[in-house]
Parts: C-alpha cells; structure tokens; sequence
C-alpha cells in the first residue's frame, strides 16, 4: 500500500507517520469470506456467526422489534467500511448539497462509529506524539482528549473570532506560525462550530481556503480535518453563511494539502444513538486521487478491523432506509425550521440591550448552540449557581464563557432563560 501511495502521489505517503504506514486491510477471514460470499454457491462455512436456512439465526424476542428492516439487515456483521449501499447513498447527499464536489476526485465515504471514531481514524493514519495540531480557541472540548491525551499531540490554537466574524487574518498568521520549522501540519476547523454556533461566510471562507492553499504551496504538508458534525443546520442570522462544507472547497486544490471531512448521520438525521458517521478523502493532486482514496480506503479498514471490527449493521440500515424516501428531504427541513425558529429568538432575546451589562454575545448563525462572554463574574460559578438556585442547566466553557443549546430549548423558554442567567450574573456580582 505505502508503495502504491508513494507511486501515485509521494507527498501524500509523506503525510503518514509511522503509525499511518502500518495499518493495512489483510487478506484473512474477511476477504476469504468476501470471496465465498460471491462463489460459494453450494456451501459458504467461512461465516463468523451461525445460520438458518437462508438467514441469520435470531431470537424471535429480538427480531419482534425490528419494523420493516428484515433480520438479515439488522444481526449479520457489517463490512468494516460499511454498507456499499449507505456509502453510495451518503455520497449522494454530500454531492447533492455540495455542488463544488461534484469536479472533485473524492474517495467514497467509510463508515464510522459518528465523527469522533472519524477523528481517532484521523490520528490512526497521520498523528504521531509530538505532532501539532492547529484548531482555533472556540472547540469542542474532546478533541483534547482524542490528540493529546490518547496520542500525545499537541493542540495549538488561533483567535475565533475578530470584528464581528471569524478570525480569517489571524488564522493565517497562526497557521504560518505554527508551520515554521515543520514539515507537517495538522488543521482541525470544525463548521458549524460546537460551542459558538458560527458558520463562516462565503467571504471568510474563500480566505480560509486561501490561507490553506497557500501554506501547500509554501512547502507544508497539510492534513486539513473539517469536522461536519452540524452540516445543514444554517440558520443565517445576522447574513448570509456558507451552505457548503469547506472540504468541498478544499479538496484537489494543491498536491500538499490533503482534506478530510468528517460528517454523519447523528445530527444531519437526528439520530444520535445510532452513532452513524463518515469519513471521506480529498486528496490533493486530482490526477492520482483514485489511486490514493484506494490506499487510504485499505488503511481505513484495516484500522477499522484492528479497532472495533465494524460498525453496527442495524443502525447502518435504518441510516440507509432513511435516506431512501423522497419525503426524507421535506422532514429535514421542517426539523430545521423548528431549529431556526428557536435561533431566532435566542438571538433577539440574548441581543436584547437590558443585558448588556451583563454578557457579550458571540457570533452565531447555525448548528445547535450559542455563547454569551459574562461580565464581571466567573462562567463556572454563575453556572452552579443558576443550576442550585434557579433550576437551569448550561455549560461553562471557559473562564468567562457559557455555552446555550438552542437546539433543546423551546421558544417559550427563550426568555425567562436569559432573565434568570441575568439575575444570576448579577447575583454573583
């Protein structure tokens, strides 16, 4: 495989550490078994698990649940990359709303346990102790744990937000910066952004991506890491957002920089136990792309294999059955106005002028939630006391930061939400 990366694209075998270069997909039980599945015409005795008649065997106690999905969509094992017909079908949805991809050489998706198995796959592939990781100051507070913690990288971060907007200028200072003196670096921007709620414009977008371009061409190897978790929920309050994942933007553009998107059906189908994500590669040269997405599809599964095997064969059918009806597109969007009804009037209330003294509103037009800076008083101790003395539940983020999921509040409660965050700001004051 690392011989095959390094004849169709040598900047890419570069980008792999030694970790990255071992994972392979053997030819052992699942591939032989692959191969019966097609010949095996009169018997197949290479199954991993026991059989009756023409089906899995099952317990009818079990099988009573499962409604309109037959035994044999729900018990089997799962192909460690995942159904053919979900990667095929989720493919679709990433081209249908992302019509920049459809010129872009891309690898099919792999299916993953939702996007924080994608982001340990990330580092299975192409993080090593030591390597840096650049994301900015505004994340979500497991990929601490994920890169630093678990593989012994080291997280380094740029200002969110400058003049009402993300911090485009000081994106690129920070990604030069932190490439000086390395011949790799790791970007991790995840849109819409958990905890703040923002999505760029097409404006700070572009700038993003000519940042990225342009660090490539100085001679960095980029692995760019575009977490999609909220993908669709664009609200545009305020203006106009980005409706298109920057991995759609990226990939192709420059032979040193590799894109990565990670995305899944958790929050784009509202289905987050069945904890259905995916990971798809961009490469950079367009030219070799098919021979790279095949290289890094074998160590993707063999990482897979190596890992939790596959990822449940049930979940991956109603994910595959839901994207199937022609109703499924008008379901999402009545979801999404309820969302958006709900964002709006999050954002008039925390916009209201009486509660100015109090915290600064961040930037928000997407996703599930928001973030007010509080004023005069520490984030973690207003958050207790509004949970001990008013019943109300929110995250504190930082030293001044809380975070508001929008997404589980209902309009009515918009209001005396923020009037009690108010008196308990002032409380602690």
């Amino acid at each position: 495989l690392n011989e095959k990366l390094e004849l169709a694209a040598p900047e890419a075998l570069a980008l792999l550490p030694n970790m990255g270069r071992r994972p392979y997909f053997p030819t052992g039980i699942l591939s032989q078994s692959a191969e019966a599945k097609k010949k095996a015409t009169r018997f197949n005795a290479t199954l991993g698990i026991a059989t009756e008649g023409d089906g899995p065997m099952h317990l009818a106690s079990a099988a009573k649940y499962l409604v309109d999905i037959e035994p044999a969509e729900a018990f089997p094992y799962a192909p460690p990359a995942g159904q053919p017909g979900l990667r095929e079908g989720w493919r679709d949805k990433q081209l249908a709303e992302n019509p920049s991809l459809r010129d872009k050489r891309v690898s099919l998706p792999v299916v993953t346990s939702a996007i924080t198995q994608g982001l340990d796959l990330v580092a299975d592939l192409f993080v090593d102790p030591g390597d840096r990781i650049l994301l900015p100051d505004k994340r979500w507070g497991n990929y601490r744990l994920t890169y630093e913690v678990q593989r012994g990288a080291k997280i380094a971060t740029c200002p969110f937000f400058a003049e009402g907007g993300f911090n485009t200028e000081g994106f690129a200072r920070a990604l030069a910066e932190n490439a000086a003196g390395r011949d790799k670096l790791i970007v991790l921007l995840n849109f819409p952004n958990n905890p703040t709620g923002y999505m760029p414009t097409l404006a700070e977008g572009e700038a993003l991506i000519a940042a990225l371009i342009a660090q490539a061409e100085a001679g960095t190897r980029l692995v760019a890491v575009f977490d999609d978790a909220y993908f669709g929920l664009f609200y545009h309050l305020g203006g106009p957002s980005l409706t298109e994942s920057l991995f759609a933007m990226a990939a192709n553009q420059q032979p040193n920089l590799l894109a990565i998107k990670l995305d899944g059906a958790t929050k784009e189908l509202f289905v987050w136990g069945l904890r259905c994500g995916f990971i798809t590669m961009g490469p950079g040269r367009a030219a070799s792309a098919d021979e790279v997405c095949e290289v890094l599809d074998a160590k993707l599964r063999g990482a897979i294999r190596g890992g939790i095997s596959n990822i449940p064969q049930l979940s991956q059918s109603i994910v595959r059955k839901a994207l199937e009806p022609p109703t499924v597109a008008a379901e999402r969007a009545k979801k999404l106005e309820t969302l958006r009804a709900r964002a709006e009037k999050v954002y008039e209330v925390a916009n209201a002028p009486r509660f100015a003294a109090s915290w600064d509103v961040y930037p928000f037009n997407s996703g599930y939630f928001m973030c007010v800076a509080v004023k005069g008083a520490e984030a973690e101790k207003v958050r207790l006391h509004l949970l001990d003395t008013y019943g109300i539940g929110v995250i504190a983020t930082g030293p001044t930061d809380i975070r508001i999921a929008f997404s589980c509040l209902e309009v009515g409660g918009a209001e005396p939400l923020f009037e009690d965050l108010h008196k308990a700001i002032q409380d602690m004051r």
